[in-house]
């Protein structure tokens, strides 16, 4: 039996199949806690709606019109690829059949989407560490309580940071394998570059910013010096190109003039929303230059600065004996879209969400300072013992935090509660489904619930016997309240008695009130 154990924990893919088993335990035990977030029920009114565009049918009938493939939000939704819901909402409608609502359903749909990535991230993490280092930097990356809680309702950036890391991973082992030998054939060369030009095509068509996957596979072509070998990146390009067409019908029409026309609108992401930073409301345009870098540090674990600093300082002793080219992607693949938000100070919001896709490259180098630690100490049980302590402040804010895992901070504010009130918690909303759930078995019957913000999400947990309104209350009405921007602070019925607050660790997320005087 023990030797059993030794050989299957010295296969070279045991930690990430180790790390798959415990998440899929995990998340298939409460993907049904979480609620739905605010940018959800629209966005899969649009997976719903995209197959119009495909429809042979609607196309021949004389009167179709594009605009119905977009969802409920057509002038928002035709500037984001559907490639993700494309591909996800087939399985989903499957999940109805089990009896799955349509949030619970697409929450394990976009959890089970974040582990496929997962094996993407440990793959590129072998190339500078041995399987138990890239595996515990592949733990420490998914056990990132905020990325944890966006992994179940955030349909979006997941999924596009999955899709990148895919298309980053099948890129460099395209060039690897064209580059090692001279002799490929024509169709050999096809052959090659076929996967991987599609996943570059589908990760355009998720966000308008995937091409950058493209441009870092180019550079690692170039940094290997061989290049001879560039007809690769005619069919690689060809193919990624068809995809991005084939999965983005907003393109159909005029695709370089709309392609275009997407990038410019979301490099100028134009949105007035606002955003609590520091104890003040800043619109998102106007935010401090400070706020990208405050967030990357507040919301990720105390121990992943430190591990990523320790990782460039092993990858220049080591440089001669790792893929010194593939880190240098992998450091560009960060620094781009981190210098252009420190020079452009484009909007933003919601913490870095909008910039999931550079955060693989932090916990990637960490990777370097784990296999100096399985280096310098033997003993398996202190290997066990440190990565432990260095992975534990991710599970225990995920523990604790559950089913709001997004909203986490680190000590350095005082966990989420030091930072409410001064930074932005449940920004999406979460909290209705628990907030609804008080209500109807408290309420009593014809209840009217106002609710100033989405309420269309607390209507989706509301019972029949519970009004949800937007109308001014009368006398004896109830009210949900997020605390996203202070809004209950700031609303003309800030002083009407609380009924029921969901918080977690000091940090009040919703609040339900009674209407009982005139403000």
């Amino acid at each position: 039996m023990t030797a059993d154990i030794k050989r299957l924990a010295g296969h070279p893919n045991a930690p990430l199949l180790l790390l798959l088993i415990i998440n899929l335990l995990a998340g298939l035990w409460t993907f049904r806690d979480y609620g739905f977030s605010w940018d959800e029920p629209l966005f899969y009114s649009y997976a719903d709606s995209i197959g119009y565009a495909y429809s042979i049918k609607a196309r021949l009938s004389g009167d179709f019109d594009i605009r119905q493939a977009y969802g409920a939000s057509p002038d928002d939704h035709k500037t984001r690829g559907p490639a993700y819901i494309l591909l996800a909402d087939p399985a989903a409608k499957l999940l109805y059949k089990t009896g799955l609502d349509q949030a619970s359903a697409w929450h394990l749909l976009n959890f089970l989407t974040v582990q496929i990535g997962l094996v993407f991230f440990y793959l590129l993490a072998r190339r500078f560490a041995d399987p138990w280092p890239a595996g515990a930097a592949t733990a420490l990356y998914a056990w990132q309580p905020l990325l944890w809680g966006h992994a179940f309702i955030n349909p979006k950036d997941p999924s596009f940071t999955i899709f990148m890391l895919a298309s980053i991973y099948l890129g460099l082992r395209m060039v690897d394998r064209i580059t090692a030998d001279i002799r490929l054939n024509p169709w050999q060369i096809l052959r090659a570059s076929l996967l991987p030009g599609i996943l570059l095509g589908l990760t355009t068509s998720i966000r308008i910013i995937g091409p950058l996957a493209g441009g870092l596979v180019l550079l690692y072509f170039l940094l290997k010096g061989k290049y001879r070998h560039w007809v690769i990146f005619l069919p690689y390009s060809l193919m990624a190109i068809l995809a991005a067409l084939a999965s983005w019908p907003y393109l159909w029409s005029a695709p370089v003039a709309n392609f275009l026309s997407v990038f410019r609108f979301m490099a100028d992401n134009p949105t007035e929303l606002a955003v609590l930073f520091l104890g003040q409301t800043f619109h998102a345009d106007h935010l401090p230059h400070r706020y990208f870098p405050m967030m990357l540090v507040l919301t990720l674990t105390e121990v992943v600065w430190p591990l990523f600093a320790i990782g460039l300082v092993v990858a220049a002793r080591r440089l001669k004996r790792i893929d010194w080219r593939a880190l240098l992607v992998v450091l560009v693949w960060f620094g781009i879209p981190f210098g252009y938000v420190l020079v452009q100070s484009p909007p933003m919001y919601d913490g870095f969400r909008h910039f999931f896709f550079s955060a693989p490259p932090i916990f990637l180098v960490a990777g370097l300072a784990f296999q100096a630690v399985f280096d310098s100490f033997r003993p398996i049980w202190l290997r066990a013992a440190l990565m432990i302590l260095v992975l534990l402040p991710g599970v225990v804010g995920i523990v604790r935090l559950h089913p709001y895992e997004y909203t986490y901070y680190n000590s350095l504010v005082g966990g989420t509660g030091g930072a409410f009130r001064q930074y932005e918690t449940d920004y999406w909303l979460t909290c209705y489904k628990e907030a609804m759930a008080w209500v109807d078995q408290n309420a009593p019957d014809g209840t009217v619930l106002l609710v100033p913000r989405e309420p269309y999400i607390a209507a989706y947990y509301a019972s029949s016997t519970v009004q949800v309104s937007q109308d001014a209350p009368a006398i004896g009405d109830w009210m949900l309240f997020s605390t996203r921007s202070n809004l209950d602070q700031r609303s003309i019925y800030r002083k009407q008695p609380v009924l029921h607050a969901v918080s977690r660790e000091g940090a009040d997320f919703c609040l339900v009130k009674q209407f009982t005087t005139q403000p």
